[in-house]
């Protein structure tokens, strides 16, 4: 059961994140950044408790952390951006 929720909450992450990129705002971003915590900790917690190869979840983690961060990054620089001109 875990292991579903880790992967809804994963995409709920992503979705998230491209929500943030289109449209930034200050809630949006803090959702992400919720998603994202929790994604990890589900994760982590998996790998620990099913014994799970480590390398291959370590690559599979990276490679889904670099992406939405990727995502809330830019969604950040276009919030600040707009909050910049605004003034």
């Amino acid at each position: 059961m875990l292991l579903v929720a880790h992967i809804i909450i994963a995409l709920g992450s992503i979705a998230a994140s491209t929500a943030s990129l289109i449209a930034p705002s200050l809630n949006r971003l803090r959702l992400s950044y919720g998603l994202v915590a929790a994604t990890l900790a589900s994760g982590t917690y998996l790998v620990i408790s099913t014994h799970a190869q480590i390398l291959s979840s370590c690559i599979t983690g990276l490679a889904y952390t670099g992406l939405v961060l990727s995502l809330i990054t830019v969604a950040r620089y276009k919030l600040n951006k707009d909050q910049i001109q605004n003034n």
